[in-house]
């Protein structure tokens, strides 16, 4: 009995991981059911390890139980949406000031390649590319504060808005408006001038960033993905 319990563990953690890469890549939506027997044979076990993967995204936040039972990938309503982005730009905001205090001449090389490699994808107008980019460009700054709970907590708050946000990214054409923000953000490094990063960097994050405006940005949500 004993030698079971770590593979038990080990499937719903690996259960849980891959919802959540399946709810922040979109292939999971707010409103979605998830198939316990489904995602039981994908993996090979019974439901358990998938019951027990879905508690912990419960209390994560990351899905909600319906009254007849089940689970569905959890909604927020424009409130907690904002709230959450609004944190997101001030904690990355944070992120940028200690990684400008703190980043090595070595981590500046990197980030001003990864913003120099970027051009291409923001010039074909590539918004799967310019994902790949842009979370590369904001990880080498997570890595530059030294502070790994400021890291897993800014993932965390992405994790949680990540469609939302792409969707209204997409919806909006922000790519070039991004690079142009990286590139103040970048010249901030540059100049080693903390306040100037933060600046960039919550003005990058905001919802209403690239000229765009907060109804642009509510108008471009699918209603049936919101909370009522």
């Amino acid at each position: 009995m004993e030698k079971a319990k770590p593979n038990f563990v080990k499937a719903s953690e690996q259960i849980r991981t891959a919802l959540e890469a399946a709810i922040r890549d979109g292939t999971l939506l707010p409103g979605d059911a998830v198939d316990e027997a489904e995602w039981a044979s994908r993996h090979g076990v019974s439901r358990t390890p998938v019951r027990e993967a879905l508690i912990q995204l419960q209390a994560q936040g990351w899905v909600s139980s319906l009254p007849r039972g089940g689970m569905v990938v959890a909604k927020m309503d424009l409130r907690q949406l904002l709230a959450l982005w609004e944190l997101l730009a001030e904690l990355e905001g944070v992120a940028a000031r200690l990684a400008c205090q703190r980043m090595t001449p070595e981590e500046l090389a990197q980030l001003q390649a990864c913003h120099r490699g970027s051009e291409a994808v923001m010039q074909a107008e590539d918004l799967a590319g310019w994902q790949v980019y842009n979370l590369r460009f904001h990880e080498i700054i997570y890595g530059a504060t030294r502070n790994p709970y400021l890291r897993q907590e800014v993932l965390r708050i992405r994790s949680r808005t990540g469609f939302y946000r792409r969707h209204a990214f997409g919806a909006l054409g922000r790519v070039k408006a991004s690079f142009d923000q990286h590139s103040d953000i970048v010249r901030a490094f540059e100049q080693a001038d903390p306040q100037a990063a933060v600046n960039a960097m919550i003005g990058h994050m905001r919802p209403d960033q690239g000229g765009g405006s907060i109804t642009d940005f509510v108008a471009k949500l699918p209603p049936e993905l919101l909370a009522p």
